[in-house]
């Protein structure tokens, strides 16, 4: 929390009365905000972030939150560029870069559903386009933005003192302290240079194997042992900690360790019999098979289970926060407000603003949503934003079960539609893009809500951040759909008839879900077996989703990831004091989001460079197996990853 020891007019202990909170610039003092210095910045932020963390996504189903790199990236640059920087102008490039990143998460979690129904189901002709993936973004974006901005008072002002929303507080933190603001930004940099130049190595010069694998050939036959040793996943372990990264492990461990082993041994006592889903007997497939054909849908199964746990357990903060912004928004009157940190964009202005967006949602050419997908969309998108909004300020945007509320609304929007005759391709691509409108929406809704506790402990006006954050929503947006689109053409995105590629894990779940509920062509013991793993891992008390993510995950995933979540302990474990332990940490998530960022960011170039280039897509796919350096490229790998964990070590 921004102290009054930080600087003259910092936010203080407030009061129980939000009237009596003073944050760090007082309302009664202007100084420079929405500067065309920080929109710009903020813009190229969340156009990079964005990039990166679509990559991320969809390799691993995970995002990593911009909004810390970026307020310590634009202390930096604009320090080092104009001499004269406010607080407020730090506070809009944070504003702005962060939106790239919650889009991301929104989109690679639903659009490669429409790829991967195109590879995988007979007679699915619809292929989504560019121009599309950016007017979902835009669409969903737009309502998450509108639907929070009647809110922003009871859930950032009113619930001041319940609601911390955890990265909006560590944002406004850095940004006040200013002071160090240099040395942080050494880090971010120091970390996007070295997991760029590992990137470099290791991807787009194919000087060392990627994933150094061993197959078991004797007593654990099926299973097998690996790291895919990308710089990212390591920062990525780091940043969630080790319990996570230790569930996540404990799902592969499982699946490929124990599950996997299983099946072979069965299969070694029945060598002509085929299961489906396999189109080949057990005794003849691969690890990689195996993974594709069985254990990627027990995964399935068990995500569905730990996402519907997490709204499930959410219930009670559900009921509570729509009955309260229901409330707020019938009691709030649009009137003129005298002090500037009390402005919000008009309610007027958000009405109309969802009416247009409601109408451009039913006359969209392609998605084919009628009038009742319209009122589905509104109904669930409205819904479900209120609900992020509050969770985030509870647990911060790590813990928000997004999965979870867009299970439930393509189920319910599934079983609705097929109640009114819409079945079938057309139900399914209509299912899929409300989906992605609400899934996008509550993404940018949690956004928003931590960047206006930033702003409100900063003491910016609300009115000029919500306008911004329609700024970085449509410069990641414009972005977005070119890079998910070049993406997936350079990568392609793993099926069971396709091994190699992305994995978006989130969004094969999605498409599992609304294709069997639509066509009942899906192999429904396997997932049931699946959530009946995730059952019980929460009849032990433990948290699913981690569990069930590492089991649909290849192993090779989850070993770098607690790589990562293992350093995060040794840093605590060997510090003198807590204080020394937390002042670590920080510098740790700091460097870790550098790596991450620069690793992601060469991914993507290296996506463009296949995409644009035959020769080098040649180069890239002849070595994708086996690396320049050959035999010798495993030993490589895992000490080119060894030496980044030292790196690592010494940065904190």
């Amino acid at each position: 929390m921004v102290s009054s020891q930080d600087a003259p007019g910092a936010a203080r202990a407030p009061d129980p009365s939000p009237d009596s909170f003073q944050p760090y610039v007082p309302a009664s003092k202007t100084i420079a905000e929405a500067t065309l210095k920080a929109v710009i910045l903020g813009a190229l932020i969340s156009i990079v972030f964005g990039a990166a963390n679509a990559y991320l996504g969809l390799k691993l189903g995970m995002t990593v939150s911009a909004s810390i790199p970026a307020a310590v990236i634009s202390m930096a640059i604009l320090r080092s560029l104009f001499s004269k920087v406010t607080v407020l102008e730090n506070n809009m490039v944070q504003t702005i870069g962060s939106a790239g990143e919650s889009l991301a998460a929104g989109v690679i979690f639903t659009i490669p559903a429409f790829f991967i129904w195109n590879e995988t189901l007979p007679g699915f002709h619809y292929e989504i386009t560019q121009s599309q993936i950016i007017i979902l973004s835009l669409l969903g974006g737009t309502l998450g933005i509108l639907f929070m901005i009647p809110l922003r008072r009871y859930l950032v002002e009113k619930e001041h003192e319940t609601l911390a929303f955890p990265e909006g507080t560590a944002c406004a933190e850095i940004i006040v302290a200013g002071d160090e603001g240099s040395g942080k930004a050494k880090l971010v940099f120091l970390g996007i240079g070295i997991g760029a130049i590992h990137k470099i190595g290791m991807t787009a010069a194919r000087l060392w194997s990627e994933s150094p694998l061993y197959e078991f050939k004797q007593y654990l036959k099926g299973g097998y042992i690996g790291v895919d040793a990308h710089a990212a996943l390591l920062g990525v372990g780091y940043i969630i900690g080790p319990r996570v990264a230790a569930l996540m492990m404990g799902g592969a461990v499982m699946g490929y360790l124990a599950i996997g082993p299983l099946l072979a041994y069965v299969g070694h006592y029945i060598p002509d019999s085929i299961i489906p889903p396999a189109p080949i007997p057990i005794a003849e497939m691969s690890t990689g098979q195996l993974r594709n054909y069985f254990i990627k849908y027990l995964g399935v199964g068990a995500v569905a289970l730990g996402g519907f746990v997490s709204l499930i357990k959410s219930l009670p903060t559900i009921v509570h926060s729509f009955g309260a912004g229901i409330r707020q928004i019938m009691g709030r009157k649009d009137a003129q407000v005298e002090r500037r940190t009390d402005q919000d964009i008009p309610v007027s202005v958000v009405l109309v603003g969802s009416l247009v967006v409601s109408l451009t949602i039913w006359l969209m050419p392609g998605i084919n949503i009628s009038f009742l997908g319209v009122l589905l969309t509104l109904l669930f998108g409205f819904f479900f934003v209120v609900v992020a909004a509050r969770i985030v300020g509870l647990v911060g945007s790590a813990s928000s079960p997004v999965s979870g509320m867009t299970i439930a609304t393509l189920l319910v929007t599934c079983l609705i539609l097929m109640k009114f005759g819409i079945a079938g391709t057309a139900g399914m691509i209509t299912a899929m893009s409300i989906g992605t409108i609400v899934c996008i929406a509550v993404c940018m809704s949690g956004d928003i809500a931590q960047d206006l506790k930033t702003g409100y402990l900063l003491g910016a006006t609300p009115r000029k951040q919500q306008w911004l954050e329609f700024v970085g929503l449509a410069t990641s947006a414009v972005t977005m759909g070119f890079v998910v689109f070049v993406l997936y053409k350079s990568f392609g995105i793993q099926t069971p008839q396709n091994e190699t590629g992305l994995l978006a894990p989130q969004a094969n779940v999605m498409a599992a879900i609304v294709q069997g509920v639509m066509t009942g062509d899906l192999p429904w013991a396997t997932i049931m077996v699946g959530v009946m793993l995730a059952a019980a891992i929460e009849l032990v008390g433990v948290n699913s989703l981690p569990f069930a993510i590492g089991l649909y995950l290849p192993l090779t995933l989850s070993t770098p990831i607690m790589a990562g979540g293992l350093l995060s302990i040794l840093v605590k474990k060997t510090s003198r004091s807590l204080e020394e332990a937390t002042g670590r940490n920080e510098k740790g998530i700091i460097f870790a989001s550098g790596l991450v960022a620069g690793d992601a960011l060469v991914a993507v170039i290296v996506a463009f460079v296949i995409y644009m280039s035959d020769s080098y897509r040649g180069f890239y796919e002849g070595f994708e197996s086996v690396s320049v350096s050959g035999q010798w490229g495993d030993y490589i790998s895992l000490a080119t990853f060894g030496l980044l964990m030292i790196i690592f070590w010494q940065m904190t």
